[in-house]
């Protein structure tokens, strides 16, 4: 009988690799360079190499494996990344080869997906079964769990909720291609946009005028001590995010709603503030809808990794 599963989450300069029981423990995590400049090619081989080395020095045989789940940045379709720039693939198939490097049960998902799943596994949803999860970070990613499985979508991109508009007028291109997505607005780099914008449009002094550097931390720490611009730039911050996610709400219907990635780590103040938006655009029905803050942090794709194979 198994008795343990690999969580591998794939970024652009390292892997993640853990180490759980079947129970969902995390015995231990490692990270190793995914290395991109040979055009990823041999990225599948270091990380099968590191779990079979692993394996070897833990005295773990194939059968004492459930297998390896892996999370990719970028759509996943037929167990293969239909693309993945910062990995430098385009139709890669991650599931065949790493199952042919390792001899082991491998399956595949969208990073932000996995990672939803591992906070509705073991983190701040456990125990719901229907959780959308928003992770603002550069980007803004998603995962969508329904009856406790991964929506994954019929194209890989079930969950892309940083690619909902929520403001059509907008003149400058999402990463995307198409104008005015929630990621211009609700990600670090988002509130960054927005800052640059406020600050222009208004002559209000600010600590935020003579800082050498802006970033989304500094304007939620102005805004929490009540600095009359960065409350104006949280508030626009704020109210796409409750557009968004009240969008999202009359879709899905979830039980909970979990905010990660490091714009996250604002905690309390951050979900209390989009609250007050959410409520304001959400469907009556769903003004209620719990929303917390992601509790996994990093760990979070590996759980969902491992709990993906479980399944």
């Amino acid at each position: 009988m198994a008795k343990y599963g690999y969580g591998v989450d794939i970024g652009g300069t390292t892997a993640k690799i853990g180490l759980f029981t079947v129970e969902g423990k995390l015995l231990d995590k490692w990270e190793i360079k995914t290395g991109i400049t040979d055009g990823g090619e041999r990225i599948m081989g270091r990380i099968a190499w590191s779990i079979r080395e692993d394996m070897s020095s833990r005295d773990i045989s194939e059968d004492m494996v459930a297998g390896i789940g892996v999370g990719v940045p970028g759509p996943v379709r037929d167990g293969g990344v239909v693309s993945c720039v910062n990995l430098n693939w385009v139709d890669f198939p991650v599931v065949s080869t790493l199952s042919w490097l390792t001899g082991l049960k491998v399956l595949c998902a969208n990073d932000a997906n996995v990672a939803a799943l591992g906070e509705s596994w073991q983190g701040s949803g456990k125990g719901i079964l229907n959780m959308v999860m928003v992770t603002l970070g550069t980007g803004v990613g998603g995962g969508v769990i329904i009856n406790g499985h991964i929506h994954n979508g019929v194209h890989g991109a079930g969950g892309e909720l940083g690619h909902i508009t929520v403001n059509p007028s907008e003149t400058k291109r999402c990463n995307c291609g198409n104008f005015g997505c929630l990621e211009q607005y609700a990600s670090a780099t988002g509130n960054v946009y927005i800052a640059e914008k406020v600050m222009a449009e208004l002559d209000t002094p600010s600590p935020l005028r003579s800082a050498e550097k802006i970033n989304s931390k500094l304007c939620w720490d102005l805004a929490i001590q009540g600095d009359p611009l960065a409350v104006e730039i949280t508030n626009r911050f704020s109210n796409y995010l409750g557009m968004g996610l009240a969008t999202i709400a009359a879709i899905i219907d979830p039980e909970m709603i979990v905010l990660g990635g490091g714009v996250s780590r604002t905690g309390e103040p951050l979900r209390q503030w989009v609250e007050k938006y959410f409520k304001k655009y959400a469907f009556p029905a769903c003004k209620d809808i719990p929303i917390t803050i992601a509790s996994l942090g990093n760990d979070a794709g590996m759980y969902g990794c491992v709990k993906m194979v479980l399944d």
